[in-house]
């Protein structure tokens, strides 16, 4: 069987649960990056089997359909802006492919984790965003001890020293709302350090589009209206195990009346 940079592949020795994408070989090591699921891992040849794979995002466009049910003959709709740091440029295309779809305002930022505490600010007074994401690759490295550590992390402390610095800038959960973390983070550094919504409550891995199905969902709720918790985590791929947070209102104005353009 011949696998090639590019192929996608899952893994027999983990019952083929994620489906990875080659990016590199070296020393008949197979380098792999998830397709959905934010994850790097490595493997021999002999635990991998190629598949055939297409993305498919609807599961996460169905679960935003509701928030897309505006009256556009007598309102007009101003959602909450976006602005999304992402250590991976094809999760964050993926990102803002999803956001042009719900029609949601955007700008994305490809920084690597360990840059982003010293620039987000710079960012964050250019764009001026209701809601900022931070996210990227994370893990959390079990047999180096205690969860609670966040020098157990790949990325955790990186992405806690963002929070903070954003949280510089703006210190009102309702005027700044931030989502971070990555597959496995310090959920409760995050929180801690000032995110209103953070991974990884359980420590699982999160889907590419998780941060993205939150951020889109209060963006498209109205500022009158008191967030259901529960309903918005239940939104995202794995729920309350992959991503927690505070309780909070939307961000979208909605005017009255709606203008018309005259030819």
């Amino acid at each position: 069987m011949e696998i090639k940079i590019d192929d996608y592949v899952v893994r027999l020795s983990y019952n083929c649960d994620v489906v990875f994408k080659v990016i590199d070989i070296k020393d008949d090591i197979y380098y792999l990056k998830g397709v959905d699921v934010r994850l790097y891992a490595d493997s021999n040849i002999q635990d991998l089997k190629k598949i055939e794979y297409k993305n498919d995002d609807s599961y996460f466009e169905k679960n935003i359909e509701d928030k897309l049910l505006l009256d556009r003959d007598n309102y007009f709709y101003l959602p909450g802006k976006i602005l999304h740091f992402d250590g991976d440029k094809d999760y964050l295309k993926r990102s803002l492919d999803f956001y042009k779809k719900a029609q949601v305002y955007a700008v994305g930022k490809n920084i690597k984790e360990d840059l982003l505490p010293s620039q987000i600010n710079k960012y964050l007074k250019e764009i001026k965003p209701d809601i900022v994401i931070i996210t990227g690759h994370d893990a959390f490295y079990k047999n180096k001890g205690s969860k609670n550590d966040n020098n157990n992390y790949q990325n955790s402390l990186n992405f806690v020293k963002s929070v903070i610095n954003a949280r510089k800038y703006e210190k009102s959960h309702e005027k700044l709302v931030i989502i971070a973390g990555a597959c496995q983070s310090n959920y409760e550094e995050l929180i801690k350090a000032g995110a209103n919504y953070a991974s990884s409550p359980k420590r699982i891995n999160i889907h590419a589009l998780d941060p993205a199905i939150i951020a889109v969902t209060l963006a498209l709720t109205e500022r009158s209206k008191k967030i259901d918790l529960i309903d918005l985590l239940q939104r995202t791929k794995y729920g309350h195990d992959g991503i927690g947070g505070i309780m909070g209102n939307g961000l979208m104005y909605v005017g009255y009346p709606r203008w018309i353009h005259i030819l």
